[in-house]
């Protein structure tokens, strides 16, 4: 597996079949792979593509520690989806003004910890998406940065579940988003207009994405002409969203990323700001940043022949990684254990979950597996981890990071979690009877 693919994406070939191994065998199965080196090459790739724009990352991708504090020192801000994401940025580093909270009907502790932390961080930018939520805020005593979600009435992505820009659950309606903006704007520190298309966005839907882009453009220079003459500030930024998709499949081409910048800073043209200046682009990409920074090493436990397919069993299943499940989606899939000279058979690699969606790919070409031998599932760095549960009392998986194609030099970012780690948010409690 010593692939010379475009650099633009790291396929499940490009990694190093005997580092992979070793780390298997070293760390145990299941276990996440995340190389932070690749991390920051994505993150300079994106900025070089916008250079003018600010490029925020999407933490709900991947909210591990190491990850976070690489972004950060790659000069990215971070877009953060909950209170405990916005927890998480500032222990890894992130200041105030590098931080914005874009939370979709936030609960009211959510509410709190954040005001509570804009307390001690004025710069954060809190992302609203009801005029309800403006009044939840007024009422806590926040009279900071505020930008609005718009819902354009448009939506993107690799499945319908990931559309956002089309849901009314996201945002407020286009045609009411003027009259949202100044009320905020009188309230608040009105810094910018948001919207956000789906995730996985690709070639298909990029001319979706142009039509979002484009509305926010007009919408924007609807809302800065009716600032200026109520004598209110300014915008700030507009914020398209991310959702840049990386391909999956082996055949899929990589993203055309600067081709995707000019379009998107075409579509948008200029938008009046604060002081004389141009309001700015923004993004907030997150698969783009660590989906194939990363793999999923599991073990196979069972061979079984049936007269359809090869079940082959592995010890990592839907708790470890959900997509396919959720989604139907594709994950390259290599047997590290095998000679290459060995046939490829008809394989449906499942997990030890009881639920029939817990496979991972059905009836796919595989080097013939063995019990034993380990399999790499790819471009599983963005919500692999992240969406891991502890269904079937099953502990989530272990996290080690490498830097770079040498895979020796590797260090464990997040322990295998233990039956205790589930339970020990539990309490015992007394028979009934006791109570009589």
């Amino acid at each position: 597996m010593d692939g010379t693919n475009d650099d633009r994406i790291r396929r499940l070939d490009d990694w190093d079949t005997d580092g992979l191994t070793a780390l298997a065998e070293e760390f145990e199965t299941p276990l996440y792979v995340i190389d932070l080196e690749r991390v920051s090459e994505n993150c300079n790739r994106l900025r070089d593509a916008f250079p003018e724009a600010e490029v925020r990352y999407a933490v709900k991708a991947h909210t591990g520690r190491s990850v976070l504090e690489t972004v950060r020192r790659a000069g990215l801000d971070a877009e953060c989806a909950s209170a405990g994401e916005v927890e998480r940025a500032l222990a890894a580093g992130f200041r105030g003004d590098s931080l914005h909270y874009t939370a979709v009907n936030p609960p009211a502790r959510d509410l709190d910890a954040v005001v509570s932390a804009w307390d001690d961080h004025p710069d954060i930018t809190v992302t609203v998406g009801a005029a309800d939520t403006l009044d939840r805020l007024d009422e806590r005593g926040f009279d900071g940065r505020v930008c609005l979600r718009v819902n354009p009435g448009i939506g993107a992505g690799h499945h319908e579940k990931v559309r956002t820009g089309g849901h009314a659950k996201f945002g407020v309606p286009l045609s009411r988003a003027p009259e949202t903006a100044i009320d905020a704007a009188r309230r608040f520190d009105l810094v910018g207009l948001h919207a956000h298309a789906g995730s996985g966005i690709s070639g298909a839907d990029l001319a979706d994405h142009r039509e979002l882009v484009g509305r926010m453009g007009e919408l924007a220079r609807t809302v800065a002409e009716e600032l200026s003459v109520e004598g209110l500030p300014g915008l700030e930024y507009v914020d398209v969203g991310g959702g840049f998709g990386v391909p999956y499949r082996e055949e899929e081409p990589p993203l055309d990323l600067n081709a995707v910048a000019a379009a998107t800073r075409d579509a948008l043209g200029t938008v009046p700001g604060r002081d004389g200046d141009a309001a700015r682009l923004a993004i907030e990409p997150g698969r783009y940043v660590v989906a194939d920074a990363g793999v999923l090493l599991t073990r196979v436990n069972t061979v079984k022949p049936t007269p359809d397919t090869t079940i082959v069993g592995v010890d990592a299943g839907m708790t470890d990684l959900i997509r396919p499940a959720l989604y139907d989606a594709y994950h390259p899939i290599a047997n590290l254990s095998a000679n290459l000279s060995q046939e490829a058979i008809p394989a449906t690699v499942a997990g030890p979950i009881c639920e029939s969606a817990d496979v991972f790919c059905d009836n796919r070409p595989l080097t013939r597996p063995e019990r034993g031998d380990v399999l790499a599932v790819g471009i599983a760095g963005a919500y692999g981890y992240e969406m891991a549960s502890q269904y079937n009392s099953r502990p989530r998986p272990a996290e080690v990071a490498v830097d770079g194609s040498d895979l020796s030099d590797s260090r464990p970012v997040r322990h295998r979690e233990t039956v205790e780690d589930l339970t020990r948010v539990e309490r015992p409690i007394e028979p009934l009877e006791d109570h009589e």
